[in-house]
C-alpha cells in the first residue's frame, strides 16, 4: 500500500466519524438522564466491606491451615506426614496429595493476600477521604469559622 492511499483511507474514514471528546463520566447532578447514580459508596459501606475482609483473612489464617494442622516437632502437618508416608509405600497418591497440599496452600495464599490489601486498601482509602474533607472544609470557612457561601466561592474561580 502507498503512502498516498493510506491518507487517502485515513481521510475518507475521519470523514465518516468525525472525531469528537467523549467524557467518561456522570453527567452533572440536574442534567443528563435525570437518573440517580447507579454507583454511591459511603465512607460505613467502605468500612464494612474492609472490616469483612479483615474477618475473612483471620479465618483463613486460623481455619483452613492444612499444611499447618496437626504439626509436629518437625514442623511437618499431618497431611505432609501422610503424603510422606504414601510415597514412601510407594503409593502413587502420595505425590498427589503433596501436589493438593502445594496447590491449596498457594490459593488460601493468594485469598488470604487479596483480603489484607482490600481491608488496608480500604482503610487507607478512609482516612485518606475524611482527612481530605477536613482540609477542604478547613480552606473553605471564613475567619470567623462560618461557611463560605458557594456564590462567594465562585469570585474566586474567575
Amino acid at each position: 500500500m502507498a503512502w498516498d492511499e493510506w491518507e487517502l483511507l485515513k481521510a475518507r474514514a475521519a470523514a465518516r466519524h468525525p472525531a469528537h471528546t467523549r467524557l467518561n463520566q456522570a453527567p452533572a447532578q440536574g442534567g443528563g438522564s435525570g437518573r440517580k447514580p447507579d454507583l454511591v459508596a459511603r465512607q460505613d459501606d467502605l468500612g464494612a466491606v474492609g472490616h469483612d475482609a479483615f474477618v475473612l483473612h483471620g479465618d483463613l489464617v486460623e481455619k483452613v491451615d492444612i499444611a499447618g494442622a496437626g504439626m509436629d516437632s518437625g514442623h511437618a502437618g499431618s497431611t505432609h506426614r501422610a503424603a510422606s508416608a504414601l510415597s514412601k509405600s510407594n503409593f502413587t497418591m502420595g505425590s498427589e496429595l503433596m501436589t493438593t497440599l502445594t496447590v491449596w496452600e498457594s490459593q488460601v495464599k493468594a485469598v488470604r493476600q487479596a483480603c489484607a490489601h482490600i481491608s488496608n486498601h480500604l482503610d487507607f482509602s478512609k482516612k485518606l477521604h475524611a482527612d481530605d474533607d477536613a482540609r477542604i472544609a478547613a480552606e473553605i470557612t471564613r475567619r470567623d469559622g462560618s461557611e463560605m457561601p458557594v456564590s462567594e466561592l465562585g469570585k474566586y474561580l474567575k
